[in-house]
């Protein structure tokens, strides 16, 4: 499951199973497949259903035969998620015995409501109404409700200083996390974020190449800050296009886009779907 050659190169494919793949995942999918393959490296399959809410066993089962189904073959065993929360819980210590980490009250329309809140890429940026609670107040409260932790983006900017990742596409970049804000690393129902599980698993899954869509290029400036404090190993990155429609439109679930399942019980050939992904056409979709 875990690569012991240090120089070998390993990418991932890590869907969430909250509906069924189309063929932007696909494309995904193929694009880490393919450049693990074309290195002579391993191509890891990782289930992110850190959401128990959301996830459903039968959309675990339709990644793995969608993925067989284009050709596309895994190494190992099927990582879960939701295997892995003493790791994020020890993560979430770490990070906080560093004194990185507060509790948050604050529901996402307290949020949204709040004054003057600026916007970042992932919504509007925490303004940071929770950090300045009198602790005893703060202790009260952590007793009786439910609450989120989040990063003290400053502090943690602070320790680490300047950071930089390497991009396929653009080259070297300078990590700028601090326009995120106060980014949610834990929440009530769930020991982890996205961004603390992603960065925690690829790095113990040694992977070393993440190999994702453009959507997520925003999200790296957040994950080299954490494996900075987490004294974990930054991976290349490549960030790919996504796929557009007819219309050109990205591939969404929720645009309805085709679903690989849909296309399966259409009789479309996978091998030529393939194929077509890998030129990055979409014929149909």
């Amino acid at each position: 499951m875990i690569s012991t050659d240090v120089g070998a190169v390993v990418t991932r494919f890590a869907p969430s199973p909250t509906g069924w793949l189309h063929a932007g995942h696909a494309y995904s999918a193929i694009r880490a497949h393919d450049f693990a393959r074309g290195a002579g490296g391993r191509f890891l399959l990782r289930i992110e259903d850190i959401d128990p809410g959301r996830s459903r066993e039968v959309f675990v089962a339709g990644i793995e035969e969608d993925l067989r189904w284009l050709g596309l073959a895994w190494d190992g065993e099927v990582i879960r998620q939701s295997a892995r929360f003493d790791a994020y819980r020890g993560a979430l210590g770490a990070l906080g015995s560093a004194g990185l980490l507060y509790p948050c009250f604050c529901t996402r329309a307290d949020i949204a409501q709040a004054a003057n809140a600026p916007h970042g890429s992932e919504g509007p940026v925490y303004p940071g109404t929770c950090r300045v609670l009198d602790p005893a107040l703060r202790a009260m409260r952590m007793d009786r409700e439910p609450h989120a932790w989040r990063i003290a983006m400053d502090r943690a900017v602070a320790r680490t200083g300047r950071l930089h990742w390497h991009d396929q596409a653009v080259g070297e970049m300078v990590a700028d996390p601090m326009r995120f804000g106060d980014v949610v690393l834990a929440r009530k129902d769930a020991p982890a974020s996205y961004h603390l599980a992603v960065t925690v698993d690829d790095a113990w899954q040694r992977v070393t190449d993440v190999v994702r869509g453009a959507d997520l290029f925003e999200a790296t400036h957040i994950h080299r800050l954490l494996q900075a404090l987490l004294g974990l190993p930054t991976p290349r990155y490549h960030h790919h296009p996504l796929l557009k429609d007819a219309d050109g439109e990205r591939l969404a679930k929720r645009r309805g886009s085709k679903s690989l399942s849909d296309l399966r019980a259409n009789g479309v050939d996978p091998l030529a779907l393939a194929d077509a992904l890998r030129r990055g056409e979409t014929p149909g979709l």
